[in-house]
């Protein structure tokens, strides 16, 4: 798995991935995660993938860092741009139902806590709540806006695989 990760990475420009230390729904399996980071939507790629889970169901932060910020957009509907410590790599949630109470941007979060749930804002199907998820490689600027994509089925499934523990299940 860590030289099919690297290929991965590497056919993406990306050097580094980052270490997802929660997955951002409990309870997931690799039965469901799709990738769909190369399909077209619309007139682009979709740089991310969808995780189907039913209205409600709450939504993790998958590493300790900052809410760098929350926003309504047309397609993504409500969104969470969220930073990790070392200011490397944001992870961007999006179609989210809410957020939890208090969420505010600048907020410190730790790795598996509750920051919202899974919803279908945005131009996400009312019939389809999913969570739409991907990372972005920030660069020098760090803007939340900006980044190169990384596709985060291989991280996830990597994640999937490992123990709490860092030990292969």
């Amino acid at each position: 798995m860590a030289a099919h990760l690297l290929s991965l990475l590497l056919a993406t420009s990306v050097t580094v991935a980052p270490t997802l230390m929660a997955p951002p729904i409990v309870g997931l399996t690799a039965g469901d995660l799709h990738d769909t980071f190369d399909q077209t939507r619309g007139q682009s790629r979709h740089e991310a993938i969808d995780i189907m889970e039913p209205r409600g169901t709450p939504v993790h932060a998958v590493v300790g860092g900052t809410i760098a910020k929350l926003f309504l957009s047309k397609p993504g509907g409500n969104t969470i741009y969220l930073f990790d410590q070392a200011g490397e790599f944001c992870f961007y949630y999006a179609h989210l139902d809410r957020y939890v109470p208090n969420l505010r941007e600048g907020m410190h979060v730790s790795p598996g806590q509750v920051i919202a749930f899974v919803g279908s804002t945005g131009n996400a199907s009312p019939d389809a709540p999913h969570l739409h998820f991907t990372i972005f490689q920030l660069g020098p600027e760090k803007r939340w806006w900006k980044g190169t994509a990384i596709n985060p089925y291989p991280i996830l499934m990597h994640l999937l695989k490992m123990g709490a523990d860092g030990i292969p299940k």
